[in-house]
């Protein structure tokens, strides 16, 4: 039985070639993915670690004061402290650092990075007047506030050299500041992409802590002394409250911990789509070794005929599909391998840069890879391997293949409606429920495997529609549309494999279009203000941009939004100051209980959810503990509906301002005398300087940021399941391809008959368009009715969600479906043709 099974692959590799692409498209999705995260992953952690190389003991504040637990802003180490932890036994050096915000423009005026990873710091020369963090390789160490040294990738980037001006902005004012030194760093933010930007100590502590303060103090160990030993010294110096040290050691395992946490997530979501390819190849294996099995019906009963046990005919399919899915495993491997070094070049090619690093090829993903590849092939194959099992040995006297009995059918079809029953039962039930993502979670997978048992029953009331359509095609049409309803378990497999595609593909895009009109509802509907200037990186303004908006001639109402944390009651509130005089001409808040007013003498507003949590209605007291320590009370004078773009507790800056220990602004609101024109953004952006990290948006803006966040989110979404619907036009392919084979003396007798080479190409690509079209109709469908149920759950959060159906994009990937059933008619249809009719006809 082993030669046999051997000897079956060997004599028909052409058949079983498109089986092997669709398992190693899956396999090659799943080992690309590993392979690229775990490049990443090391490449991330070996720049980490590097970037800890000068650093034996690590003084911070405390932890409990990072947190925000308590009102007020995390303690700094001073100078005294680095002066102790300097001194202590076994300490080489001690080096006191401070980082923040600082945005670089390019020589164009625009920000260099997106905002969120363009840092500043501290450039601190030890006695040789060198920072061995930083070395320099051209110009020399920054001094003064006017000076300031750059990463060297940054520069290259950019195009500067040293001497040239730069524009800089930290808390919004633009600073003009020359570049006196390029260096080089380990630092994994810039080699990510990111920037650095280094002042002197006594710079950087003004523009990112205090005079004299520290953010961090490292502490290089003395030659002979260990990281643990110089941490217990270090620990006797430290203050008994507000700072802790840390090994070098364990700060680098910490980062590499959270790196590898961080690639988690996205190691899931690439294997979850590796998954849905995976599942797509299911059905064509099992298609596939449903049909090699109808066509060895003679074959397998003689096998019967002559001894061989069932057991020994299961075994010699599974056996086939062993070798397959061995073969697609290793292949798969070597493609993932080639994809992982290509991501890798992907990002590094769109500026996310990836520090440099070997490829890295885990033996873990050789053997998950090899494992995916053969696991998948036979459970696939072990059902068509049980038919196969079940021929009676009389069958090897006629050519009968062994055909689905009517009990075979009902079971199917009662078990198909009970699935599909229950899982559109616990989706609906879902909709209705506060957190019902697991419900819905089961209820769609149950619906989908449903619909799938209930697509052979589906597939001739649907097939039927397309009746009046393929009349038109003459006698092809009609044997088309006769073709396709003749093996409805075939038709039902393939078909499958394309709706389990287009509906993810369908049901992602209903709830991305409701989701961004919802919140583009919400942001125009909330606000008033004609613009919203903010920091990049969501980086805090300085309170000097409001004060100059507020002074210009087009301006007419401005408000600075500001976040202080309170202690109200017993727990912790983030209190929102802003401009109670002009606040209500810039929003639009919907109040169900009292009114905004204008927020002098202690009044708050504060949004329902809150109100309903903590039980506050119009005219509660509440007292406060500010964040200065200083205690308070507010008057509750109203009560809103908050959103994502405005909520929590507000009240005017005149009594939030004195308790704040730094005063910065979250963002501006912004009206003016002729609205939001192109000349009044343009006078706000020559007002702030042209500011590279400032932003002046207006709601088309805002609109067009929400509109290109989802557009990314959703082509790089679309291109993760293209490989789904590649791997569901190789099934077409593959059943066309096998289906003409077995049909070869039905096409022989149609060729003598009359029906010419162009007639037979003709039935062969309507009979793919209709197994397509059908896919899609059943996949769009299922994917409406998927993101409307979502967005039954999403629209309890956000109050302005609704539903939105892209009738372009279904429209879009309907005619996909299409393309699929036309393109992958192509070379069968052309096999079909070039059929001998003779010797078809002779065909067994």
């Amino acid at each position: 039985m082993f030669r046999t099974a051997l000897r079956n692959v060997l004599a028909h590799k052409a058949r079983l070639l498109m089986t092997v692409l669709a398992v190693m498209l899956g396999v090659a999705f799943v080992s690309g993915t590993l392979v690229f995260t775990s490049t990443i992953s090391d490449a991330f952690q070996s720049s980490s670690q590097k970037g800890y190389d000068n650093v034996d003991v690590a003084i911070q504040p405390h932890s409990s004061d990072k947190e925000t637990g308590r009102p007020g802003a995390a303690s700094k180490l001073d100078q005294k402290l680095l002066d102790k932890a300097a001194a202590v036994p076994g300490a080489a050096s001690a080096t006191g650092s401070v980082s923040g915000f600082t945005a670089v423009a390019d020589k164009s005026g625009k920000l260099i990075g997106d905002g969120f990873s363009t840092r500043g710091g501290n450039y601190s020369p030890a006695k040789d007047g060198k920072d061995a963090r930083y070395p320099l390789h051209d110009g020399v160490a920054p001094h003064g506030a006017h000076q300031f040294a750059l990463d060297a990738h940054t520069a290259r980037k950019a195009g500067y050299k040293v001497g040239d001006t730069v524009r800089l902005s930290v808390d919004g004012p633009v600073r003009e500041t020359r570049l006196t030194g390029i260096f080089s760093t380990d630092d994994g933010t810039v080699a990510a992409g990111g920037s650095l930007a280094l002042f002197d100590t006594a710079t950087a502590q003004k523009l990112f802590a205090a005079p004299g303060q520290f953010d961090e103090i490292d502490v290089k160990a003395a030659a002979g002394t260990s990281q643990s030993a110089l941490k217990d010294a270090v620990d006797k110096v430290l203050p008994k409250d507000g700072a802790e040290a840390t090994t070098g050691k364990k700060l680098a395992d910490d980062q590499a911990e959270q790196i590898a946490k961080g690639m988690d997530g996205m190691k899931t979501g690439l294997l979850a789509f590796a998954g849905i390819a995976l599942f797509v190849g299911i059905f064509i294996i099992a298609n596939t070794f449903t049909m090699l099995v109808a066509q060895r019906t003679k074959e397998l009963a003689l096998m019967r005929a002559v001894g061989a046990s069932r057991r020994q005919v299961t075994r010699s399919v599974l056996l086939e599909a062993f070798v397959v899915g061995a073969i697609a495993g290793v292949a798969g491997l070597a493609a993932g391998i080639g994809i992982g070094a290509g991501l890798r070049t992907l990002m590094n090619g769109t500026g996310a840069t990836v520090p440099d690093g070997p490829l890295v090829v885990a033996p873990s993903t050789i053997v998950v890879s090899l494992l995916v590849g053969i696991v998948v092939t036979v459970l696939a194959a072990w059902l068509p391997g049980r038919r196969a099992a079940k021929i009676p040995p009389v069958a090897a006297m006629n050519s009968v293949h062994a055909t689905a009995t009517t009990k075979s059918l009902v079971v199917r079809n009662s078990l198909g409606a009970v699935l599909a029953g229950a899982g559109a039962a616990g989706v609906l039930v879902a909709t209705g429920m506060d957190d019902g993502k697991a419900l819905m979670g089961l209820g769609a997978v149950l619906l989908l495997i449903g619909v799938f048992v209930l697509t052979p029953l589906l597939s001739r009331p649907l097939i039927a529609l397309a009746a009046p359509v393929l009349r038109m095609f003459g006698m092809p049409g009609k044997l088309a549309r006769q073709n396709a309803v003749r093996n409805p378990r075939r038709t039902a497999a393939t078909a499958s494999a394309l709706m389990v595609g287009l509906t993810l593909i369908t049901g992602l895009t209903v709830i991305a279009g409701s989701v961004q009109k919802g919140i583009d509802k919400m942001a125009t509907a909330s606000l008033k203000a004609d613009y919203v200037v903010s920091m990049a990186g969501m980086t805090p303004l300085s309170p000097d941009v409001a004060k100059k908006i507020s002074g210009l001639d087009e301006v007419t109402a401005s408000s600075p939004l500001r976040n202080s944390p309170a202690r109200i009651g017993s727990g912790t509130q983030y209190l929102t100051g802003v401009n109670g005089k002009d606040f209500g001409k810039l929003t639009q808040l919907d109040f169900a209980k009292g009114s905004l007013g204008d927020l002098r003498g202690g009044g708050a507003v504060v949004d329902d959810s809150i109100a309903k949590e903590k039980g506050w209605k119009v005219g509660s007291r509440l007292p406060v503990t500010f964040e200065d320590g200083k205690k308070g009370t507010l008057t509750v004078s109203g009560v809103y509906t908050g959103n994502q773009m405005i909520k929590g507790i507000i009240l005017d800056n005149s009594v939030l301002a004195p308790h704040q220990k730094q005063i910065t602004d979250m963002q501006v609101m912004v009206k003016t005398k002729d609205g939001a024109t192109d000349a009044t953004k343009d006078s706000l952006v020559k007002a702030l300087g042209k500011n590279p990290a400032i932003s002046v948006s207006d709601k088309k803006d805002v609109s067009d940021d929400i509109a290109k966040m989802f557009n990314l989110m959703l082509n790089m979404l679309y291109g993760l399941l293209a490989m789904a619907v590649i791997v569901a036009v190789l099934g077409v392919i593959n059943t066309l391809a096998m289906s003409v084979f077995e049909r070869s003396q039905e096409i022989g007798m149609l060729r003598a008959i009359g029906l010419d080479r162009r007639g037979i190409k003709r039935m062969v690509r309507l009979e793919s368009l209709v197994i397509s079209m059908f896919g899609g109709v059943l996949g769009i469908g299922l994917g409406v009715f998927f993101g409307w149920a979502a967005g039954e759950l999403i629209g309890g959060s956000l109050a302005t969600y609704e539903l939105v159906l892209p009738w372009g994009r279904m429209g879009l990937f309907l005619a996909l479906a299409a393309v699929v059933g036309v393109l992958a008619a192509l070379w069968p249809a052309r096999r079909a043709a070039r059929l001998n009719m003779l010797e078809a006809i002779k065909a067994e």
